[in-house]
């Protein structure tokens, strides 16, 4: 039985923010900057949100800000790109991501949609405890070749 790098009790809350999911398109690059209110500010009552919120606490903060800016990649390019479902984001995929006091540059991302993997730069700010995305910009490239996958540890 392979061991999870967190505890298992997390586990929901980390895979219900690597489920954040709409519709989008990539074959040529786009860039987008977007400000929006504080996560804290926009969730619902009933949602489980808070629960969620108070998992991620537990969660390292490095960790925190990766994972809730990768849910919002996912969430921005499903919106934008009408023909993608974004599924999951790997923010080291090509390159090692920049992590700041409260904000992640992963230059080198890769974000997967119906089964194919595609090149994403992104920087991201939060807030000071990683809870809440504070600015986000993003340059959606084109599709990765399958040969690539594993080297860069990008699952079908």
């Amino acid at each position: 039985m392979k061991r999870l790098p967190f505890p298992a009790a997390l586990l929901p809350a980390l895979v219900a923010l690597s489920l954040v999911a709409a519709p989008a398109a990539a074959d040529t690059a786009h860039k987008r900057t977007h400000t929006k209110k504080s996560h804290s500010e926009t969730a619902q009552p009933d949602t489980g949100q808070p629960k969620r919120d108070a998992a991620m606490l537990h969660v390292d903060l490095p960790t925190r800000i990766e994972q809730r800016c990768n849910a919002r990649a996912m969430g921005m390019v499903g919106r934008e790109h009408s023909d993608m479902q974004p599924e999951e984001t790997v923010a080291y995929a090509f390159a090692d991501p920049q992590l700041g006091e409260a904000s992640i540059t992963a230059p080198g991302a890769a974000i997967r949609s119906h089964g194919h993997w595609y090149h994403l730069s992104y920087t991201c700010h939060t807030s000071a405890d990683g809870m809440d995305v504070e600015s986000f910009s993003y340059t959606l490239g084109g599709d990765v070749p399958r040969d690539e996958w594993s080297t860069h540890s990008l699952v079908p």
